[in-house]
């Protein structure tokens, strides 16, 4: 009796042991959730070294968007027709390298830094000796086009092993959907202060040091200067500021692009140090596929289709404006040497709009804002075009402009997580493909780019633009006016039409927001259900 005493005794110690054990273990439970809920969130340094990041991409994207052509054109003193083949062959290079670089991302192995920041790292320094050697005009006039065209596409090669990993980062800096899309605002306010940066260090260094521009003369001011002497030739030649020579503007871009450099570097080592990446634990990856395979993957998805057809034409035509909107202010307007100012002041206006549209898309809808911020733009397009050339008015029209370029920063970087969110609802046992989905939306907003580049520099070639001409034919005045006020805007509204159709409203992304919190709360279930197991044992 006293021996089953014993026994029962044990046993009942042994059963409230495990009842300890097993209230232990659902208390350590709890607090694993809340320690990984913890670690999804993203403090204000983390989201700002995040943001960091993002700044090179737009510094030298700004920087060749804005310049690179009348750079081209006027300094290097290519012909029209090779610095838009240059244009188009190298935006087109760059987009063909996106789905590449992206489907070789998706299939590199997990290092203990990551798997996107090591391409990051490595890219930089190759990527920054090929920027600097596009500013440089060589001392040679027959491989002149091979030059710019061999670093213009080895810059944009090495720019996409940055900007495609960087872009799909986004996806593993947290799992919550509210962290991505604050950290998004961050790097989208980033971004356009780059681009702000950009303007401000290209224009104003260079603006310094305007290449002397030559006057448009007629077929009898040419022979009657034919006829003269050199030094009559010299004096009939009116250069505006005769101090500055080309070679004087040469070495302002050289020292501009060197300036671009050091803050690429700079926030590359940023961005290396301030971000911890994070692997999707939510799901292992799926088995890798072929690169064709990938492609019917994202392409098959329809919200994605969608949402890249309708930004590729307002890309398109952001780009359109972006790119002829330097040679608009200098010739058609008329402010040769305000031109930089001018597009940083709608740089600086697009800055200021972010958190603006941050909140306009938090209270009233990604979709809302697209149609809103998108058209808000029209009504400057118009204007600067009809008034009368008008400093003041062009400011105002910049600063206006501003906000609308603003949206087009902000809104397909926010939407884009959406689409791969409602990817992985839809498909859960797909999982690892973020880098494809971002590098076939950076592949069309480039091939936006070059084709806007390319068709802009050879309507200007057809058109008859003069190369450092003082003024320019009518015909250039029209094309300019066209390229930057009713081709923008037609683009835009075509977009418009294939955002009716796209089906993430807030409900849906709500929705989908709801299904894959269950699906990682399951998981937290399933690790604090072993924790238990393994304190019971």
């Amino acid at each position: 009796m006293r021996d089953m005493a014993k026994g029962e005794g044990s046993e009942q110690y042994s059963n409230a042991s495990l009842l300890d054990n097993a209230k232990s273990g659902s208390t350590d439970g709890i607090k694993l959730a809340a320690k990984r809920e913890g670690r999804d969130r993203l403090s204000v340094c983390n989201k700002l070294c995040y943001a960091i990041g993002g700044a090179p991409y737009q510094i030298t994207g700004c920087a060749l968007g804005f310049f690179l052509q009348i750079y081209l054109l006027d300094v290097a003193q290519l012909d029209p027709f090779y610095a838009s083949i240059i244009l188009f062959v190298g935006r087109a290079w760059d987009a063909v390298t996106d789905p590449c670089v992206g489907f070789l991302i998706s299939r590199s192995p997990w290092t203990r830094f990551g798997r996107m920041l090591p391409w990051i790292m490595i890219s930089t320094p190759f990527a920054v000796l090929c920027y600097f050697l596009i500013w440089y005009v060589p001392p040679f006039e027959d491989g002149k086009v091979i030059w710019y065209l061999v670093f213009y596409c080895l810059f944009q090669s090495m720019q996409t092993c940055f900007h495609v990993p960087y872009s799909a980062l986004t996806m593993f800096i947290s799992s919550e959907q509210k962290e991505r899309d604050s950290a998004t605002a961050y790097r989208m306010t980033v971004e356009v202060l780059g681009t702000v940066i950009g303007t401000a260090v290209q224009g104003q260094i260079v603006g310094m040091a305007n290449a002397p521009c030559l006057p448009v003369l007629s077929v009898a001011d040419k022979l009657n200067i034919n006829n003269s002497s050199p030094l009559l030739m010299a004096s009939e030649v009116n250069i505006t500021h005769p101090v500055i020579s080309l070679d004087h503007t040469k070495t302002a871009y050289m020292i501009a692009s060197a300036a671009i450099c050091a803050i690429y570097v700079l926030c590359a080592i940023v961005l290396f140090f301030g971000v911890r990446e994070k692997p999707d634990s939510s799901r292992p990856r799926s088995e890798p596929m072929s690169f064709f395979q990938g492609i019917r993957m994202v392409m098959g998805h329809g919200p994605y289709a969608k949402l890249v057809m309708g930004f590729l034409f307002t890309s398109l035509a952001f780009m359109l404006l972006e790119g002829n909107f330097a040679l608009f202010c200098s010739y058609t307007l008329g402010f040769r040497n305000d031109f930089q100012n001018i597009l940083l002041v709608i740089m600086l206006s697009a800055t200021l709009a972010i958190p603006f549209w941050q909140w306009f898309l938090t209270r009233f809808g990604k979709k809302a804002a697209v149609y809103f911020g998108t058209t808000s733009v029209v009504p400057f397009m118009i204007l600067v075009v009809c008034v009368k050339s008008n400093l003041v008015v062009a400011y105002i029209v910049s600063f206006a402009a501003g906000i609308g370029v603003a949206a087009a920063f902000l809104l397909p970087w926010s939407m884009l997580p959406d689409v791969v969110d409602d990817f992985k609802v839809q498909n859960p046992d797909s999982q690892g493909h973020e880098a494809i989905f971002y590098s076939f939306y950076v592949f069309f907003t480039k091939f936006a780019s070059g084709v806007s580049l390319g068709v802009s520099t050879l309507s200007l070639d057809f058109a008859g633009y003069v190369t450092r001409g003082c003024s320019q034919p009518a015909e250039v005045d029209m094309t300019l006016k066209i390229l930057v006020s009713a081709a923008p805007i037609a683009l835009i509204l075509v977009g418009l039409c294939i955002f009716y159709s796209y089906p993430i409203t807030e409900e849906v992304r709500q929705g989908n927001r709801k299904l894959l919190q269950e699906l990682r709360e399951n998981e937290t279930d399933s690790e604090t259900e072993s924790t238990e197991l393994s304190n019971i044992v």
